[in-house]
């Protein structure tokens, strides 16, 4: 398994949305700014999460980006998923040997990448990742 830089931005957008949203929509300039990404590249992903049903999009002066379901019910699974396709692609096994291991191995390593995604939401990224930031942030005593 690979994951794309489509994949690795698009949690990386979404986490962004996520924390700096607070209610309002969010235009993708800002959030290739705070993440060094090219701007037309978000547009491509941006895109995908808005018809996999993600992201919900408003076009015009007060237009923007913002998340399109509680951010508790989003997993990294959905993510991943709607950018990449499948997460773990094994192919048609030649011969039994190679189809013995297929089952054995690549079936089960899949499995629990799948497991382990679909356990992580986008809340649980955004509080880590807010905590992250404020331990990061000098304090200034007087």
């Amino acid at each position: 398994m690979k994951i794309s830089t489509k994949g690795r931005y698009g949690l990386r957008a979404m986490v962004d949305l996520a924390i700096n949203s607070k209610g309002e929509k969010v235009i993708l300039k800002q959030i290739a700014e705070r993440q060094n990404i090219s701007e037309p590249y978000l547009e491509q992903v941006f895109s995908t999460l808005r018809k996999a049903g993600i992201v919900n999009s408003q076009k015009g002066a007060q237009g923007g980006y913002s998340i399109a379901k509680d951010i508790s019910s989003i997993t990294v699974a959905d993510i991943l998923i709607a950018l990449e396709g499948d997460l773990f692609a094994i192919g048609d096994a030649d011969n039994i040997l190679e189809e013995k291991i297929r089952e054995l191995v690549w079936q089960s390593i899949s499995e629990s990448i799948n497991k382990c995604v679909e356990k992580i939401t986008l809340e649980q990224l955004v509080t880590e990742c807010k905590k992250a930031i404020e331990l990061k942030t000098p304090m200034f005593y007087i």
